[in-house]
């Protein structure tokens, strides 16, 4: 058993969790991430809707509220210092009756209480200009242009690589057992292979959160994971929708909605089914037909035969309180919770991680800035975004790039290199499809994948049937059926 020893131990590398590793890692203390599953961005970072709010939904005064705005208003930087993907796209609640229109005056009003900029109602006219695939029986919209899209788990790999670069020690597959406490103070956080001496805790555990939380005895709030289910179109399609396109919310849900993504894919859902399973993330076939026909109500010419894939996310809801739990535990002041982030909390991280840092503060951390932090992290060089030219350029100073691996996404093997060979370490047929997009297109998966498993064996010092999709047992390959001409050689020779 490693004995280890740190200022504070983050339980979760999610995009919350990793955005208050990389905000510690501007101050001298020794920080620790910790993570249960092989990979960052494998809860409910890895499936969601990918939307950055402007921040008109959330009831005055709660945490969603407080933090989504803050949390809007500064992710261009952030996306532009760690090389993510972001788009500024502005965002439509949509009426399609008369009878929804004074919501959309409630949800403009509850906006300016935010502080949310610049909102406006626009009409019919100016709405099917601005969307013309929209269902012609809408009537008028919310236009929230400070709303916009973004790579989620980009988001929280970025994060992740550039905390470590700055000084944060990333444990993967390093499940937390047990929390350590000595006069109502937590001392120590428990994993398989290591025992972690911390002067504070922090709890970005998302589904897991309220488990985390009862190691220290706090039981006053319990997560629900909420399931939603999607549908993504083909790339062809993008154009159907030139922001997200939301309905007019109900009480649990902001409702089943039409989106471009980041990448250029059309994407529907989600619905909003609670349930009691922490893992279960199958689809249904009830699931995905309310996500269809309620999208088609907003798109009726959606490209229905064109589906690629559908897949589904869990949402950490809080209960009872349906808020972000924030803030120490009672009676364990160096246990600071970050708990139940569902929407907007993509959007909110940044200020998260800013509001953990101020509560680390007052439990008596003291943080002295570092004077070479280095806020820039470098992505990996892609090339399907390149000219011709730049292209040519690449192939020449690097051969690989030459070598299309993922035909639909145009991933070459110079970028699965890069992407197994970075701070955080990258070894999942799943992590290698979330930093370079191999395996996310039309034939999902089915011609690259052998090669992308050669690439990692070579590169990671593995036998074939040693990689995983996602870690644990989810091996590719059990075996081998043939064997190579060397090898036949070699046993006539025996």
């Amino acid at each position: 058993m490693e004995k280890l020893k740190g200022d504070v131990v983050v339980i979760g590398a999610g995009v919350t969790g990793t955005a208050v590793a990389r905000e510690l890692a501007r101050y001298q203390v020794k920080v620790f991430l910790v993570e249960k599953y092989p990979d960052v961005a494998c809860g409910c970072t890895k499936a969601n809707t990918a939307i950055v709010h402007a921040g008109y939904d959330a009831t005055p005064g709660t945490w969603k509220a407080k933090l989504n705005v803050r949390g809007a208003a500064v992710y261009p930087q952030i996306c532009r210092e760690l090389e993510v993907k972001f788009k500024p796209t502005g965002s439509l609640v949509v009426a399609l009756a008369e009878d929804q229109v004074p919501h959309l005056y409630e949800l403009l009003n509850r906006g300016y209480v935010n502080g949310v900029p610049d909102l406006k109602i626009i009409g019919r006219e100016q709405l099917l200009a601005q969307e013309p695939y929209l269902n012609p029986k809408a009537v008028a919209a919310l236009w929230a242009p400070t709303a916009g899209l973004v790579d989620p788990w980009g988001l929280a790999i970025a994060q992740a690589e550039n905390a470590a670069e700055n000084g944060v020690e990333v444990l993967l597959g390093a499940l937390v057992e047990g929390l350590e406490l000595k006069d109502g103070l937590v001392t120590a956080v428990r994993t398989p292979d290591a025992v972690i001496q911390t002067r504070y805790v922090v709890n970005a555990a998302g589904r897991y959160s309220d488990e985390i939380a009862r190691m220290v005895g706090q039981d006053d709030f319990r997560i629900v994971p909420r399931k939603g289910e999607y549908y993504v179109f083909d790339k062809r399609f993008g154009y159907m929708a030139a922001c997200p396109l939301f309905p007019v919310p109900t009480a649990i849900s902001k409702g089943i909605l039409v989106s471009p993504s980041v990448d250029g894919n059309l994407l529907i859902g989600p619905n909003a089914q609670d349930q009691e399973e922490k893992e279960d993330l199958d689809t249904t076939s009830v699931g995905l037909a309310e996500v269809l026909d309620e999208a088609l109500d907003m798109m009726p010419d959606l490209p229905v035969r064109d589906a690629i894939t559908n897949f589904a996310g869990l949402r950490a809801v809080a209960r009872p309180s349906n808020d972000f739990v924030l803030g120490p535990a009672p009676g364990v002041p160096n246990f600071i919770n970050a708990a139940g982030i569902q929407s907007p909390g993509l959007t909110s991280t940044p200020a998260l991680a800013e509001m953990v840092r101020d509560f680390l503060q007052l439990a008596g951390l003291e943080l002295k800035g570092k004077s070479k932090f280095n806020p820039y992290r470098q992505g990996i060089v892609t090339f399907c975004d390149k000219s011709r030219e730049q292209q040519a350029e690449l192939i020449e100073h690097n051969p690989r790039y030459g070598r299309i691996v993922c035909r639909c996404e145009t991933v070459t093997e110079a970028e699965i290199v890069q992407a197994l060979n970075r701070p955080v370490p990258c070894t999942t047929v799943d992590g290698v499809k979330r930093r370079t997009h191999a395996g996310m297109g039309r034939c999902q998966a089915g011609f690259c994948t052998p090669r992308v498993v050669e690439i990692m064996a070579r590169e990671l010092g593995l036998t074939w049937d040693e990689i995983t999709k996602k870690g644990g047992a989810s091996r590719l390959l059990l075996g081998q059926t043939k064997c190579s001409a060397a090898e036949k050689g070699a046993e006539k020779d025996a």
